[in-house]
């Protein structure tokens, strides 16, 4: 398989040359194949978090390369990272992030307003994934009135939006009971069969067991490391 995501050599340091610099990735190198699905594993500060936001174009590494389909990020300046993270990345975060005020519909099509999307054609993708996800029903109520469960599926939908390649989660069952997480790994075994790039970070063993987790990736201190 073709590597997608390719990082050589990459530090990420923060505050540097100041008396609370900290460095959080140490000399990653590593590659991820179009269309797997991965999970990063580590304990809290060993720079998972980091990595995935590096891979996910939230900002560059400090030093090293990490390009994305050829695509050197590590050479893009910020406004360059943000339309290239808007086009490739979606993005499923721990606690959903989503706008409790706005309706389920309005969170999903967030993404699509900075990029000059039509209303009718944000609607109407916005309705296709509603109904795939099974959320349909739910469009037009405020994200505070909706379950977890459908906060999850709300966020899903909104990572898929832009039909991005690479689908990134970021502890995503930390605050889901154990038929939530299993109902997530359903749907992330879909979109991997469907040739999404999938990375993951957690420590809960119902992610890294999953049989559709082709690869652990270790963490410690900044460093890659063999689970």
């Amino acid at each position: 398989m073709t590597a997608l995501i390719e990082l050589s050599n990459v530090d990420k340091t923060y505050n540097q040359g100041q008396v609370n610099e900290v460095r959080a990735l140490k000399g990653i190198n590593l590659e991820i194949a179009a269309g797997s699905m991965v999970c990063l594993q580590g304990s809290s500060g060993s720079g998972k978090s980091t990595l995935l936001a590096i891979i996910g174009c939230v900002f560059p590494p400090t030093s090293g390369r990490a390009a994305i389909a050829g695509k050197q990020l590590s050479r893009l300046p910020d406004r360059f990272l943000t339309l290239h993270r808007r086009a490739s990345i979606g993005f499923i975060f721990q606690r959903f992030n989503l706008l409790p005020e706005l309706t389920v519909q309005d969170n999903i099509t967030l993404p699509l307003m900075p990029l000059g999307v039509g209303p009718r054609e944000r609607r109407e993708r916005a309705a296709r994934l509603m109904e795939r996800l099974g959320i349909g029903h739910r469009a037009g109520f405020p994200a505070r009135q909706i379950s977890g469960g459908e906060l999850q599926r709300v966020a899903i939908a909104r990572a898929l939006i832009n039909d991005p390649p690479i689908i990134l989660a970021d502890e995503p069952t930390a605050h889901l009971d154990h038929a939530l997480s299993l109902a997530f790994m359903e749907i992330m075994g879909e979109l991997h069969r469907d040739g999404k790039t999938i990375i993951l970070t957690s420590h809960d063993q119902l992610i890294t067991g999953h049989p559709a987790v082709e690869r652990l990736i270790g963490l410690n201190d900044g460093m890659l490391h063999v689970p």
